[in-house]
């Protein structure tokens, strides 16, 4: 978290602190007549009360809540008439009890994509390896299905088999050239930690050819759009996972900060997209989302007019 990301965090907690301090002191007051009712003291709890049903919205609503964003973007390396549907999912930080895992699949069939991908962050715990396996099981009867390993997945799970025998292909520092409607699409991709082999994981791709590149993290845009990627996939940021209406997130854990915090960017000739993910952050986090909606992306992409 840099800096300026902690300052935002203990500014928001010392805001909702506060309130609840003297939402709380306004009732006990009022109790015992100590005062009255007026505007402000009415204003002041009905905030208290809108705080908690935000709260419980957070908890009980929102990470339940799958948001299918559709974005289209053009290249010139597509024929005229041809359509490149992929879905791209992120983040799943399964746990134990399934969320969204068992409805995915049949979600994404629906968009009857091309090629399904993974950005990474796949468990919060050994013991969702189950889940999360058999998502990806489903998710490669659809259609091609390829991953690359998150922070999570290289940090805590490095010896967990993630991927195997779920039918979905985990790249990290190789490419590989596949056809799709007779067209010719390449595909690479890195783990996390093995960043310096991003110029190995495109050297297999030529230049007349659409590439597509996974990474978890969108740090690497400025390197990637050097080398005319045509789409860069990435996860991460979550959307914040905790947002402000009007404001976005709070922390994205990016070098960037806020500037590729969700959504649709493009960089020189490079589209990027960080999705907002599925799941939540592991381990003593709560397991809330506010204002970032876990998300499946159906990215079209169509030849240039």
């Amino acid at each position: 978290m840099t800096a300026v990301e902690t300052i935002r965090v203990l500014l928001f907690i010392t805001v909702v602190v506060t309130v609840y301090f003297y939402a709380l002191k306004t009732g006990i007051n009022l109790a015992g007549g100590a005062v009255r009712k007026s505007w402000k003291t009415h204003t002041l709890l009905g905030i208290a009360g809108a705080g908690v049903v935000c709260i419980l919205y957070a908890r009980l609503v929102e990470p339940y809540w799958l948001s299918v964003t559709h974005v289209s973007i053009a290249s010139p390396k597509l024929p005229r008439g041809l359509r490149l549907r992929i879905a791209h999912i992120s983040d799943t930080h399964s746990d134990p009890a399934p969320r969204l895992e068992e409805r995915l699949p049949g979600v994404i069939a629906t968009e009857h994509p091309d090629l399904i991908v993974f950005t990474g962050d796949s468990v919060n715990s050994p013991e969702a390896l189950p889940v999360f396996k058999s998502l990806l099981q489903k998710l490669s009867a659809i259609a091609p299905t390829f991953v690359v390993k998150g922070n999570w997945d290289a940090w805590y799970w490095n010896d967990l088999d993630l991927f195997d025998r779920t039918g979905a292909v985990e790249l990290n520092g190789a490419g590989r050239v596949l056809e799709f409607h007779g067209v010719k699409v390449g595909l690479a991709g890195l783990g996390v930690g093995n960043e310096k082999n991003l110029s190995r994981a495109l050297a297999g791709i030529p230049a007349d050819v659409f590439s597509v590149f996974l990474y978890h993290y969108p740090d690497l845009i400025k390197e990637v759009a050097e080398r005319n990627v045509d789409l860069y996939c990435a996860g991460h940021t979550h959307g914040g996972q905790v947002a402000l209406p009007g404001y976005g997130a709070l922390v994205t854990f990016s070098k960037f900060g806020k500037r590729y915090e969700a959504g649709l960017y493009r960089e020189n000739k490079t589209f990027l997209y960080v999705s907002r993910g599925i799941g939540m952050e592991g381990g003593r986090a709560p397991r809330v989302r506010f204002w970032a909606r876990p998300e499946l992306t159906v990215i079209d992409v169509l030849p240039s007019s």
